[in-house]
């Protein structure tokens, strides 16, 4: 458990670190996620963006286990 409040820890530090180079990234605007905007209505649906946060987080994790 300590282990993995360590890791969770310096993962959110290095993310406040470079949270003004993620915010320039295009996730949230690819090609895929859905917005259906009208008059009162904004509706977002990220598809594709979820799918390649997965797909990031997946392979970190298998790298870990090995």
């Amino acid at each position: 458990m300590q282990r993995f409040l360590i890791i969770a820890g310096l993962i959110l530090i290095m993310g406040g670190i470079l949270w003004p180079w993620l915010g320039s990234l295009p996730l949230g605007r690819l090609p895929g996620d859905i917005t259906i905007s009208r008059p009162n209505l904004k509706v977002y649906f990220p598809i594709m963006t979820m799918i390649v946060i997965s797909g990031i987080i997946s392979l970190i994790l298998w790298l870990f286990r090995k």
